[in-house]
């Protein structure tokens, strides 16, 4: 028990905030793109498309605000096909979503070997974001809260500030409005003159650019190099940390320091060999942790009522 409670610290803390923060950046996009009334299970795919994208960048210009810049174009690029599949096309969410994430996975490896030479993991990049670690002048020196949330890499306080931009875009702004109307009752918005499916499109790459620069914390801040399966499904992680957070940025990102805290809390019952259980048993802290917040949390939580609807095909129009 004293091992256990020796890995309850600040290290600890500080590492829930970085291991939470791909999972809050994808989250927080789907909130977005959910409340449109489009479920968006392509994260995974949209987060490999962002770090391969931000690391072979900043591989090839020796810059990682370029790679940064990169990364996040190539989500919100990726998911322009979500929205056309979904939108446009008035394909099943659901199976539009899976179809990209296989095609991430395969675009990717396609690439690694065609610009790298081989696959599996990129050349390691020089320069990342990580070094750019700043500390806030007087608060970073607070006990406990200062370490934890005021001396931090860019990404990470790049999550901070959207968390509240896109709560407040979407509770407190006209387009925000459009965008739970369209989740809600899309009739009623398309009534007023305003396109349910510019809208949707909107919200589906926001979505996009969030999960790829998820994506982009993950091979160019938290690591130095993109890696086959590094998403290691955070992606799927984050759907569940929307749901678990009522379609609120702030409940996603809270909902998102919980699986942070399991994911930091396993590895340091490993390294530590807390309680002498093996390692192995460890590794699935996160996704049970997953799986017990939605069974939980589900019931309490209500969805749009038109996500996952296609609102022309329900209006006798394609």
């Amino acid at each position: 028990m004293s091992d256990f409670l020796s890995i309850l610290n600040v290290d600890l803390l500080i590492a829930t905030i970085r291991l939470s923060t791909p999972i809050t950046l994808a989250a927080i996009g789907a909130v977005i793109c959910e409340r449109s009334g489009i479920v968006n299970i392509a994260m995974e795919g949209i987060m490999v498309m962002g770090a391969f994208s931000a690391a072979v960048a900043a591989l090839a210009t020796g810059n990682p605000w370029f790679g940064l810049l990169v990364g996040v174009l190539a989500g919100g690029g990726f998911s322009l096909l979500h929205a056309f599949a979904t939108i446009t096309l008035h394909l099943d969410h659901v199976v539009s979503g899976a179809v990209l994430n296989i095609l991430a996975f395969g675009i990717a490896r396609f690439l690694l070997i065609l610009f790298i030479g081989h696959p599996g993991t990129t050349d390691s990049i020089p320069v990342t974001l990580s070094e750019y670690q700043w500390a806030v002048p007087g608060l970073s020196e607070i006990p406990v809260v200062g370490p934890v949330l005021f001396n931090q890499t860019p990404i990470v306080y790049m999550s901070f500030v959207l968390i509240f931009v896109l709560w407040f875009f979407l509770f407190r702004m006209k387009t925000g409005l459009h965008i739970r109307s369209a989740g809600e009752h899309p009739l009623a918005l398309e009534t007023i003159g305003v396109s349910v499916m510019r809208i949707r499109y909107l919200a589906v790459v926001i979505s996009g650019f969030t999960s790829g620069l998820a994506g982009a914390y993950l091979s160019i801040e938290n690591s130095a190099a993109f890696t086959e399966g590094m998403t290691n499904g955070r992606g799927f992680i984050a759907l569940a940390a929307n749901i678990s957070g009522g379609w609120n940025p702030v409940g996603a990102f809270l909902a998102s320091l919980f699986f942070g805290f399991a994911d930091a809390l396993q590895v340091r019952m490993q390294v530590f060999k807390v309680f002498n259980v093996p390692a192995e048993v460890f590794i699935i802290f996160p996704y049970v942790a997953t799986v017990v917040a939605v069974a939980g949390l589900v019931r309490k939580s209500r969805a749009p009522k038109a996500v996952g609807s296609d609102f022309m095909i329900e209006r006798g129009e394609d």
